[in-house]
């Protein structure tokens, strides 16, 4: 009987040891598994991120703290995929925010890009704009002095015109005043011939009466 007693005693004894080495790994998952989670949560660039499924993880792990002992295998299953999916939530939304940051500054590069090519296209149409209105300023002077340039050579050309009459009458008149000259030095001479003629009859006729 007394043996009997002794096994009991020690079957009790070994069955609390047990029991003290399972809730002693519990309380190990359990920290483990709080742990991770309060790292997530604590993390400067994770931690605001999956905000549900980090609840949603402690749930899992207070689920698992009170656990039975047929129970705790699946909780702590599903308390360590809760944590994980927790911290795989948060980098996927950091991941996500990164990418869009990084579209939205592609999205600006090209849209500086775009507003420097029309700032360049505006400064060549500007300076296109620039180089006909200074060829259309050109061509009007050019016109202008051309059509001055005519004007005078038709001036020139009629007060030359008007200076040859002038000349060509001058001239004529020139001419008839050589003319009437001569007619009348020939008349002159005529004269004087006759005159001369008459003086030696005159004396012919005086001798012959003598």
């Amino acid at each position: 009987m007394k043996t009997v007693t002794i096994r009991f005693s020690a079957l009790l004894l070994a069955l609390a040891a047990a029991g003290v080495a399972h809730a002693g790994k519990d309380d190990m998952d359990i920290a483990r598994l709080t742990g991770s989670l309060d790292q997530l949560a604590s993390d400067p660039a994770l931690g605001g991120y999956a905000q549900a499924e980090q609840a949603r993880a402690r749930d899992a792990i207070n689920q698992l703290a009170q656990a039975r002992s047929r129970d705790r295998a699946h909780a702590l299953y599903l308390a360590e995929r809760r944590v994980d999916l927790a911290r795989a939530t948060a980098q996927l939304q950091d991941a996500q925010l990164k990418i869009n940051q990084l579209d939205r500054e592609h999205d600006q590069i090209l849209l500086d890009g775009s507003r420097r090519e029309a700032d360049q296209a505006r400064r060549e149409l500007d300076r296109q704009r620039l180089q006909y209105q200074m060829a259309q300023e050109e061509a009007a002077r050019q016109q202008a002095e051309g059509a001055e340039a005519t004007a005078q050579a038709q001036a020139e050309a009629l007060q030359a015109k008007k200076l040859a009459a002038a000349q060509a009458k001058a001239a004529s008149a020139a001419k008839k005043q050589a003319d009437l000259a001569a007619q009348a030095a020939r008349a002159m001479r005529a004269q004087m011939q006759g005159d001369s003629s008459s003086s030696d009859d005159s004396s012919t006729k005086k001798d012959q009466g003598k």
